[in-house]
């Protein structure tokens, strides 16, 4: 309510002004509860761990058990996203591949996880290994995250004494298999993006630090 309709609601022995010494005072009081309004709003936004920053953010980690370490807000978003996850997975593949997309902030089909026993080929048939088969590399490069810093956080998820066999960084473009232009998932993206297959490569910072987990 703005400081004219407290001025209106007064009786008629006052003087329905703002320029008068009780409509100052409403202003005045306006001002602050439109100050105080904000800050709960700033407050209840950096709630979110997608838009808390610094020290706000800490305190979100801290309340799951995740400390930053060296992490920027992006990374550490990542952590905390990944430490909740963490926490409700049983350790099967479908419960790694939801904390993984969690963690990241991608959709389920962005990840594949499988036994490296279920692999098409023979010299992979490990037991008590699995194979990341398709990683969300958008996703990665997008928040800073290494190679091996994924890796640490697949182990950090994956059940105890179970291997991580290797990682698929290839992407999911093709060439058409005859001579007409290929434009589906895996073939030439269009301006928008909407199709195309995308390149593999993961961006790997100068600072490839181990993380707090």
């Amino acid at each position: 309510m703005a400081a004219k309709d407290f001025i209106q609601k007064l009786t008629d022995a006052f003087t329905k002004s703002e320029k008068s010494n009780i409509g100052k005072l409403f202003i005045v009081v306006d001002q602050q509860i439109t100050l105080l309004t904000d800050a709960l709003r700033k407050t209840e936004e950096w709630r979110d761990i997608d838009v808390a920053e610094g020290k706000t953010l800490n305190s979100l980690g801290e309340n799951v058990g995740q400390y930053r370490g060296q992490t920027t807000d992006e990374v550490y978003r990542v952590l905390i996203r990944g430490k909740v996850a963490r926490n409700a997975s049983d350790g099967t593949v479908n419960r790694m591949i939801h904390a993984i997309a969690k963690s990241l902030d991608c959709k389920y089909r962005d990840v594949q996880i499988i036994n490296a026993s279920d692999s098409d080929s023979a010299d992979e048939h490990e037991p008590a290994a699995i194979i990341i088969k398709r990683i969300p590399l958008r996703a990665l490069n997008a928040v800073g995250l290494s190679t091996n810093q994924f890796l640490q956080l697949v182990s950090s998820i994956k059940p105890a004494g179970v291997r991580v066999a290797y990682i698929t960084l290839e992407g999911t473009f093709s060439f058409s298999k005859d001579s007409t232009e290929e434009t589906s998932d895996e073939g030439f993206a269009d301006i928008e993006r909407v199709v195309g297959g995308i390149l593999g490569g993961l961006f790997t910072p100068r600072n490839d630090f181990k993380l707090p987990i």
